[in-house]
């Protein structure tokens, strides 16, 4: 039982505490954000080192160590661009007249740089583990990366729920290409294709389960799978929480007090008045602001 539970404590633990980090550094004052920001950096330099010492290892531990780095990367990704240091081009609300393919490719331009530095990211990924036997911190970053294209897509094209209280101020932009609060039919095939992945990894990492201590090498397959599979579950879950009547901001509450009390404190505006879409598309969005004032998120 513990080799099954194990697994999943860990992916929640650490997409749980990586949230919170991500948003906790958005509530830090400017010094303090600058300085979490290089610290970052830090961590990804040593995340892409890890990942190089342990890609011939397999054991369960070197499974669970290429995870955490790959999850480390993934964060400070997530931070250049919360930050406003790696967005894209287009750094304007939408217009309200925009429609159909402009529409996409402007909200294309929001993010394009962003997904540049994810693939570049990947690529040094593989580059450091190529032919290797430990792919665990790879599967992690690509499975991370399909899963948020996936929610990027259903946010774009609608649903009820987008969480936008999530938003950093200097990003708040973003939130005009929003689409409809209505559901979208690519809800449904996003939803079945992650239940198809959740299902399969499960049974695979049930089948190395049972031959774990048995075959060299099943420690370290039967970790990796059921890490992907508490993972891939952690992915579903955010795909219906983005139609279920439920703010999944509540469990991050405890590190978005600081975007709602500090920046206040310090003279900057906290996270609640933020222009929202309705705002905006009322006439009192204004300028996009500017990403090199933001707040890291």
């Amino acid at each position: 039982m513990t080799a099954y539970l194990l697994p999943l404590l860990c992916a929640v633990f650490v997409w749980w505490f990586g949230t919170g980090a991500v948003l906790y550094a958005d509530g830090l004052p400017a010094a303090a954000r600058r300085r979490m920001l290089i610290g970052a950096t830090g961590l990804a330099l040593g995340a892409l080192t890890a990942l190089a010492l342990v890609a011939a290892e397999t054991t369960a531990l070197a499974a669970y160590l290429g995870f955490v780095a790959g999850i480390v990367l993934w964060g400070w990704n997530e931070l250049l661009f919360l930050s406003g240091h790696v967005t894209g081009p287009n750094r304007s609300f939408r217009p309200p007249e925009a429609r159909g393919w402009r529409r996409f490719t402007l909200a294309a331009g929001t993010l394009i740089y962003h997904e540049i530095a994810l693939v570049a990211t990947a690529g040094a990924m593989l580059a450091l583990t190529w032919g290797a036997a430990n792919q665990v911190g790879l599967w992690t970053f690509a499975l991370l990366f399909a899963m948020r294209l996936s929610t990027k897509l259903n946010i774009f094209f609608g649903v009820p729920n987008m969480s936008e209280e999530m938003l950093p101020p200097n990003v708040a932009y973003l939130k005009s290409h929003f689409g409809p609060r209505r559901l979208h039919p690519f809800f449904a095939l996003s939803v079945f294709a992650a239940t198809a992945l959740v299902a399969w990894l499960i049974w695979r990492a049930s089948t190395t389960g049972a031959a774990a201590g048995a075959a060299p090498g099943a420690g370290f397959e039967h970790a990796a799978l059921s890490l992907m599979a508490a993972l891939a579950l952690l992915g579903l879950i955010e795909h219906w929480l983005l139609v279920l009547p439920v703010r999944d901001s509540a469990l991050w509450r405890w590190a978005m007090r600081a975007s709602d009390q500090g920046p206040a404190q310090s003279g900057q505006p906290g996270r609640t008045p933020v222009a929202s879409r309705a705002d905006y598309l009322n006439g009192a969005g204004g300028a996009a602001p500017s990403p090199g004032n933001g707040r890291l998120s």
